[in-house]
């Protein structure tokens, strides 16, 4: 199966979201294929339906000052950070195509790292058994996942930690998770990373474990901001 891949580069996350829920309407009007886009945000903090303001740890004010914005969202969890350094995916995807299977969806995002960890970096890692989604080397949370559905079309989706600044975390209860902390693929490797390379490896993942061939697109190839 094809699947369009959109790399946004770096994207305010309102854009990001509001291209999302085009491409939602899209993909479920049959104007659309099923699309993968990639994007590096600015630092934002989102709220999950699950989340709780007492996982943000610093007031709105400090936020405000540090040029911070916080959304509510759709997606499943908590509160979570995005930011540079960090490959974030939202798989835009009609599930009809894809088993109809939720619990099979965030398991398959989540073997995208638990094999590129594993095949590209020799980093073993482990899903969470509970009822909680992302993938972690040993308790430290690499890869959050967040996903969305409506009317069976997947949005919102993945933050993979590459080269993030982890000392963001310190403004939140990552996904409401104290006794966890949150680590990135720069601080385990020890290495200077190339993060396109990441980010390609992450598309070559993603259609090894879909079964897709990824067809890279330009944004206006897909979604026209003036509808």
């Amino acid at each position: 199966m094809k699947i369009n891949l959109v790399d946004l580069g770096r994207m305010s996350y309102a854009g990001a979201l509001k291209i999302q829920k085009a491409a939602v309407e899209d993909v479920r009007e049959g104007r659309l294929d099923n699309t993968f886009f990639l994007v590096e945000h600015p630092p934002v903090l989102t709220m999950g339906r699950r989340a709780e303001r007492k996982n943000i740890l610093v007031s709105d004010e400090i936020l405000e000052s540090e040029g911070v914005d916080l959304f509510d969202v759709e997606r499943g969890g908590d509160v979570t950070y995005h930011g540079p350094g960090q490959i974030v995916g939202y798989p835009i995807l009609n599930l009809n195509d894809f088993e109809r299977d939720l619990h099979k969806y965030v398991a398959n995002i989540e073997e995208i790292f638990v094999k590129l960890l594993h095949e590209q970096y020799g980093i073993e890692t482990k899903k969470d058994k509970g009822k909680y989604t992302g993938v972690y080397i040993d308790s430290r949370k690499i890869t959050a996942i967040g996903i969305a559905v409506r009317k069976w079309i997947s949005f919102h989706g993945f933050a993979f930690n590459v080269k993030t600044n982890l000392k963001h975390f310190d403004w939140i209860i990552p996904c409401g998770l104290a006794d966890r902390s949150v680590t990135s693929l720069d601080k385990e490797t020890g290495m200077n990373l190339d993060f396109e390379l990441v980010k390609k490896q992450t598309g070559q993942y993603f259609e090894k474990v879909f079964n897709a061939e990824l067809v890279s697109r330009k944004l206006g190839e897909v979604y026209d901001e003036n509808n």
